[in-house]
């Protein structure tokens, strides 16, 4: 072998080796993408905290999908991440101010509300394991603008809310200005005025409710940040709730 060629030799081994070295160093987590969620259903991405992903700030919660499985440990990464942390510190900032106080209509104490960003159709997910602990990454780019849109109601409903929008012959009314529902002396009462004071702080909307086939209604308000229009039905709500006398 000539020296040239063994120079070439040389530096092909070098290099190979720094390969090696290179691929040892980098985080060793695999990533895997799958799409959570049927192409007809209702998905609900509750928002817990925030989490510090690709170099930056990211939310992080729950997903719920339309079959009722929870996701948990997800992360929010994408369109709407900073706005969907900004409509989560305002709703844990507002229960701070009125959870316990006593609302003014039906005498009742204020509850704390839960906002959630409901995606129609199939989620995509990346799930990523990071020293042992797996979490799952919704690309949110991958999710057209018109399909996500955001709303709240009481904490303890949000899974309910996912449920009944999934549920055949579930439809969304307005409550009146006059609506008895506001001075019922329950947690829907309740919580139907408190969207309405909600309202007056952030870029949310109050005073609907989502009407299952059995009667129940769930009171909820919406984002206007977060307002895709292929959920208009729920965000801009046209017929009128009227409870049976």
């Amino acid at each position: 072998m000539g020296l040239a060629a063994r120079y070439a030799a040389i530096g092909v081994v070098a290099a190979l080796a720094a390969a090696a070295v290179l691929i040892l160093l980098l985080p060793q987590h695999q990533e895997l993408t799958h799409y959570a969620g049927t192409p007809n259903g209702y998905q609900g991405f509750i928002p817990r905290g925030v989490v510090d992903y690709n170099g930056r700030k990211n939310p992080t919660g729950d997903l719920i999908l339309d079959n009722k499985t929870t996701i948990r440990n997800t992360i929010w990464d994408g369109k709407y991440s900073d706005t969907i942390i900004q409509n989560h510190n305002q709703i844990v900032k507002l229960n701070n101010d009125f959870v316990g106080k006593i609302d003014p209509v039906n005498k009742q104490p204020n509850v704390p509300l839960q906002d959630v960003y409901v995606i129609k159709g199939q989620v995509p997910i990346k799930e990523i394991t990071i020293n042992g602990q797996t979490y799952y990454v919704i690309d949110a780019n991958k999710i057209n603008e018109a399909n996500i849109a955001g709303f709240y109601t009481y904490d303890k409903w949000v899974n309910n809310f996912v449920a009944a929008i999934n549920t055949p012959g579930t439809y969304a009314a307005v409550l009146p200005g006059n609506s008895p529902v506001f001075t019922w002396p329950n947690i829907t009462g309740t919580v139907a005025y408190q969207t309405m004071v909600y309202g007056r702080y952030g870029p949310f909307g109050g005073g609907d409710v989502l009407v299952l086939s059995n009667g129940t209604i769930i009171p909820y308000g919406a984002t206007g940040n977060i307002a895709g229009a292929s959920l208009d039905n729920y965000l801009f709500t046209q017929q009128s709730y009227n409870p049976p006398s």
